[in-house]
C-alpha cells in the first residue's frame, strides 16, 4: 500500500496519488479529523450532548448523500451528474445547524466524493471542484431561522456549489469547450445542466407541503 504511495508521489500525479490506497486513507483521516473540528466548534456553552448531537447528524446526512451519489440519473463526460437529492442531504445541516457546521459537512463530503471517483488536473482545481464546491451546500445556514429557509437555503448552496464548479470548468476545462462555443457560456452551461437541474428538481419536492412539513418537524428533534 505504502508502495504505490510513494510510487504515485514521485511522479507528483495528484490522480494517481488519491487513487492510492494510502491516498484514499491520508483523505478519509482528513475528513474524520474536520468532523471532530465540528463537535470542538460547536457552541462551547453546550453540553457535551448537544454537541454530538450534531455530530452525529451530519454523519448521518454525509452517508446518505454518499449512497445517493451513487444513484446516478444522468452523468457527463468530464465529470458531474445528476443523482437522486444527493446534495440535499448536506443542504439539511446547513438548515438545521447553521453554516459553520453546514460548511464543514459539506467539505467533509466533498472529500469522501474525491477518495470515491474524484477527477484531478491540478491542486487548485482539486480545492475548486471538490471542498471548496461541496463546502458551499452549507451556505444554506444562512436562511436556517427564516421562512421557507429550506428551499432558500437549497438555492443558495447549489449557486455556491455551481460557481466554483463554473470557475473550475473555465479555468481548467477550457481545452474541453466544442468548437464555435464561447468557454464561459459552455462552462455556464455545462455545470448549471446538473447542478441546476438537481437543484430545481429538490425545491420542487420541497415545496409539496408534507415534505416540508416532515423536515421543519426533524430540525425540531435535532436542535432540541
Amino acid at each position: 500500500m505504502f508502495e504505490r504511495f510513494k510510487e504515485a508521489w514521485a511522479t507528483g500525479d495528484l490522480q494517481l496519488i488519491i487513487e492510492s490506497d494510502m491516498g484514499k486513507v491520508i483523505i478519509i483521516v482528513l475528513a474524520v479529523l474536520l468532523l471532530l473540528l465540528a463537535l470542538i466548534l460547536v457552541n462551547k456553552e453546550r453540553s457535551l450532548e448537544h454537541k454530538i448531537k450534531p455530530l452525529a447528524y451530519s454523519g448521518v446526512a454525509i452517508a446518505l448523500a454518499m449512497v445517493l451519489s451513487q444513484i446516478k440519473l444522468f452523468a457527463l463526460p468530464q465529470g458531474g451528474s445528476i443523482t437522486l437529492f444527493s446534495m440535499f442531504f448536506i443542504v439539511v445541516i446547513g438548515y438545521f445547524y447553521g453554516v459553520r457546521q453546514g460548511v464543514l459537512a459539506g467539505i467533509v463530503y466533498g472529500l469522501l466524493q474525491l477518495v470515491f471517483g474524484g477527477w484531478v488536473m491540478h491542486p487548485v482545481q482539486l480545492l475548486l471542484d471538490y471542498p471548496l464546491a461541496f463546502g458551499a451546500l452549507g451556505l444554506s445556514g444562512i436562511f436556517a431561522g427564516s421562512k421557507h429557509g429550506l428551499v432558500k437555503g437549497l438555492a443558495i448552496g447549489v449557486m455556491g456549489r455551481f460557481f466554483f464548479h463554473f470557475l473550475s470548468g473555465i479555468i481548467f476545462f477550457a481545452e474541453y469547450t466544442p468548437e464555435g462555443w464561447n468557454t464561459i457560456l459552455y462552462s455556464f452551461w455545462y455545470n448549471f445542466s446538473y447542478t441546476g437541474v438537481e437543484g430545481f428538481v429538490t425545491a420542487i419536492v420541497l415545496l409539496v407541503p408534507s415534505v416540508l412539513q416532515a423536515f421543519n418537524q426533524i430540525k425540531k428533534s435535532a436542535i432540541s
